[in-house]
């Protein structure tokens, strides 16, 4: 979305916006960065429990999260346990990282990877500490449904070879302009901005904000994994996505079938949540809380407390 929109919107200048953004992603590590869509692309990406030896955590996860397959590498459980996501960009370096690299280690004593198998979505606003948008801000701000067509990206329906150098530079800056993506894939900038569009019109590529949740004043943090009679899974799945506390939600394999992140205020709001509106959803059946000590890097970028 353009600088000049969000100023019409909330009725400053553009450049209050422009450099308000710079501020934040300068200071705090703010940043917009762009994702594809792995289950359009036909392919996998997999959330990780990683257990090691009491100090070997930071030390496994710091390495995780320079990886450029890794996302969301957190330490979860008293800080003996990472869970990370590892995506589905290149499927022999997941299967070499997943198989033999972190089974290799000594100071890893256990390891569970689930694919996802569904991610929910949900038009939602933001999280619990972002509010101050009225509903008519909101409603000018949602930017108008595309009809992909069907050759929007590409006769096979996949990311080419000559994609990859544009798709990496966006997801470490996707606020980056044609003419600074035309510079870094060596590739004219009206040929970048009619492949952006393409990629994006498409739904293969979409944007999502790197933000450390405690800059919006949400202090708790959890991993749930949550078991789900099956006849319910789609029902309990999306009725998360309507909580503004749950950024994230997706039916998995293995012995639980829904794994999602939860960002509350404090502690007595996560036990208000869990046991208020997680043990309302008919068809629970079991329910395992993985809270989230540190945060090591978000979608592609490093937190600024690491």
């Amino acid at each position: 979305m353009p600088f000049s929109r969000m100023a019409e919107v909330l009725g400053v200048s553009e450049q209050t916006i422009a450099r308000r953004y710079r501020r934040m992603r300068d200071e705090h590590g703010v940043r917009v960065v762009a994702q594809l869509d792995s289950q359009r692309l036909g392919r996998s990406d997999w959330a990780v429990r990683i257990r090691c030896t009491p100090d070997a955590a930071m030390p496994v996860a710091t390495a995780l999260a320079r990886r450029p397959d890794t996302a969301w590498v957190q330490l979860t459980s008293g800080g003996t346990e990472i869970f990370c996501m590892v995506n589905a960009h290149d499927e022999r370096q997941r299967t070499t990282l997943l198989l033999e690299q972190l089974p290799a280690s000594s100071r890893i004593v256990g390891l569970d990877a689930y694919c996802l198998l569904h991610v929910f979505t949900s038009d939602t606003s933001g999280p619990p500490g972002a509010e101050g948008l009225s509903p008519d801000e909101v409603d000018r701000l949602v930017p108008p449904c595309r009809d992909p067509g069907p050759d929007a990206a590409g006769s096979d329906g996949e990311v080419s070879e000559e994609d990859w150098p544009l798709v990496r530079a966006l997801e470490e800056d996707g606020r980056g302009t044609h003419r600074e993506l035309a510079a870094r894939t060596h590739r004219h900038e009206s040929t970048v901005r009619r492949r952006v569009d393409e990629l994006i019109a498409s739904g293969m590529l979409f944007f999502d904000l790197d933000i450390d949740s405690g800059l919006l004043g949400l202090r708790s943090r959890a991993i749930l994994w949550v078991s789900v009679a099956p006849s319910a899974l789609m029902a309990v799945g999306a009725a998360l996505t309507d909580y503004r506390e749950v950024p994230f939600v997706a039916a998995t394999t293995g012995p639980t079938n829904l794994v999602a992140s939860v960002a509350c205020h404090d502690d007595v709001a996560l036990f208000e949540f869990l046991t208020r509106e997680i043990a309302g959803l008919e068809g629970v059946s079991h329910l395992e809380t993985s809270p989230v000590i540190r945060s090591i890097k978000m979608h592609t970028t490093l937190t600024r407390s690491h």
